[in-house]
């Protein structure tokens, strides 16, 4: 039933609520991982009077290769226990990115924690975990990460 499951993670200590629950998952069903790390290109203003945008390549690169390093991390949790698991980082925006993955690897379930922002917090910070359910074809696990 979920051959394949995609899991998108952020880095956070909340994201990774999720894992305990693919892992159960992945085991039973004998299901493939798929780890998911999106980073969003970001700009910088050298100074306040800056009026055009500055994309910094180097600290890009750094972001790039600490997400490596920390899927690899978790990569590694999952083979330990004998889970077939991928691990891809991935630069756009963060639903649509998450989107086509899942299309592109076959995926049967998206499993992720949710922040559990509500009311303005979400309107302002927006939210993955809506995003991703309002516009998902396929089902959807969402653990809300409490703390």
């Amino acid at each position: 039933m979920y051959e394949v499951i995609l899991v998108p993670l952020d880095g956070s200590k909340r994201a990774e609520t999720i894992l305990p629950y693919v892992e159960d998952l992945a085991l039973a069903r004998k299901s493939k991982v798929i780890l998911l790390q999106v980073i969003e290109p970001t700009t910088t203003m050298v100074t306040p009077y800056d009026m055009v945008p500055y994309y910094d390549t180097e600290l890009a690169e750094r972001i790039l290769e600490e997400a490596k390093v920390y899927l690899a991390a978790r990569k590694g949790e999952f083979s330990a226990k004998g889970i077939d698991v991928e691990a891809f980082v991935q630069q756009g925006a963060v639903v649509r990115t998450i989107l086509d993955m899942a299309d592109q690897k076959n995926v049967k379930l998206i499993a992720m924690a949710s922040h559990g922002r509500t009311g303005m917090s979400r309107v302002f910070y927006g939210s993955v975990a809506a995003g991703v359910l309002h516009s998902a074809d396929r089902p959807l696990l969402l653990v809300r990460a409490q703390g």
